[in-house]
């Protein structure tokens, strides 16, 4: 019998070289739109806990004939309020089971009853401050479509 000879060939530098040059170019192209697609992200995420949270509070006012005071705030939609106005028929499974933190880990602000509206309910986005613009920007739940 013969032996048949197996000759292990291995990449030559200008291989390597040839494909870390085409995944630098990848990279180079890829990334950029991936990294500007978190802080996108992030606002959708604010505006979909916006809605739940508006929609707990539209349940809490068809219970007890009121929106939650600025004072009674949020977690009347997770515990039962104190205070004025005292709920009348409040769940007794609640609306919410917690309060969410927006995206950027900041508290989401309320005020009831709002200037215009029955309430306000807004984040201040990423910079955590009144005002801004972009992913920065103030996010009302009474400016987000749908």
């Amino acid at each position: 019998m013969m032996k048949q000879e197996t000759r292990q060939r291995g990449f030559t530098l200008i291989e390597i070289m040839v494909v870390m040059v085409i995944l630098g170019l990848l990279v180079a192209i890829v990334a950029p739109n991936i990294m500007g697609r978190s802080d996108q992200a992030k606002v959708t995420v604010a505006k979909t806990q916006m809605k739940n949270i508006a929609n707990a509070l539209d349940l809490y006012r068809l219970d007890n004939g009121h929106y939650p005071s600025t004072q009674q705030g949020l977690e009347a939609l997770v515990s039962k309020p104190s205070g004025s106005p005292e709920p009348r028929n409040w769940n007794p499974e609640g609306y919410l089971k917690s309060v969410p933190e927006d995206p950027w880990g900041s508290e989401y602000q309320y005020i009831s009853p709002g200037a215009e509206k029955p309430y306000n309910l807004y984040s201040y986005g990423a910079d955590g401050r009144e005002g801004g613009e972009g992913d920065a920007a103030d996010i009302s739940v009474w400016d987000i479509e749908g």
